[in-house]
């Protein structure tokens, strides 16, 4: 008796802008709240920081956990996070604590994001905090393979396309689309 290993199932790999535009949408609500609920003062706001963080983890790790790996702006664009383990992707969204390591340390770059936003004004020089966020996800533009961001290496993760969700790039798309052909006549 031999032991035959089964071929993967094809899952087909989501466009780095489709990912950009769900992490975009998924940032703009946190940090519209959290903003909310700081003061108009400049610099750090630790009430601020505080809620950017709790809201980013509900929506990012528990939001994610119980809607079948996607988060608002996945399920917008048609995402899901799946679990790799050994280069393969396994067909399941990662356990809890994978999604806590891995929203971590893309949280810990978008609250820098926010800070930035929140201090633009005042010090031109906050850009820099972009930095840690580009470089985090700009790696999976060099992954030709896998098109896995550092938080996605590091967890053991795959971002990939789904058929459930809104599909908010293609409303827009049509939305643009029409736009265009009104104004040609």
């Amino acid at each position: 008796m031999t032991i035959e290993r089964l071929p993967q199932k094809h899952y087909p790999k989501a466009e780095i802008g489709r990912r950009g535009m769900a992490l975009g949408l998924d940032f703009l609500g946190v940090w519209l709240v959290s903003s909310l609920l700081g003061g108009g003062d400049i610099g750090i706001q630790f009430v601020q920081i505080l809620v950017f963080i709790i809201l980013w983890l509900v929506l990012r790790v528990l939001v994610v956990y119980n809607n079948q790996g996607q988060s608002l702006g996945r399920w917008a664009f048609d995402l899901k996070v799946l679990e790799v383990e050994d280069g393969e992707i396994m067909g399941r969204i990662p356990d809890l604590l994978s999604l806590v390591k891995r929203e971590t340390i893309i949280g810990l770059g978008a609250l820098l994001v926010s800070i930035a936003l929140s201090n633009i004004r005042a010090n031109p020089t906050a850009i820099l905090l972009v930095l840690p966020l580009a470089i985090d996800c700009g790696t999976a533009l060099s992954d030709a393979q896998m098109r896995q961001a550092l938080h996605d290496r590091y967890c053991g993760t795959f971002i990939v396309s789904s058929r459930r969700g809104y599909s908010l790039d293609i409303k827009i798309k049509r939305l643009v689309e029409n736009m265009r052909q009104n104004v040609r006549r």
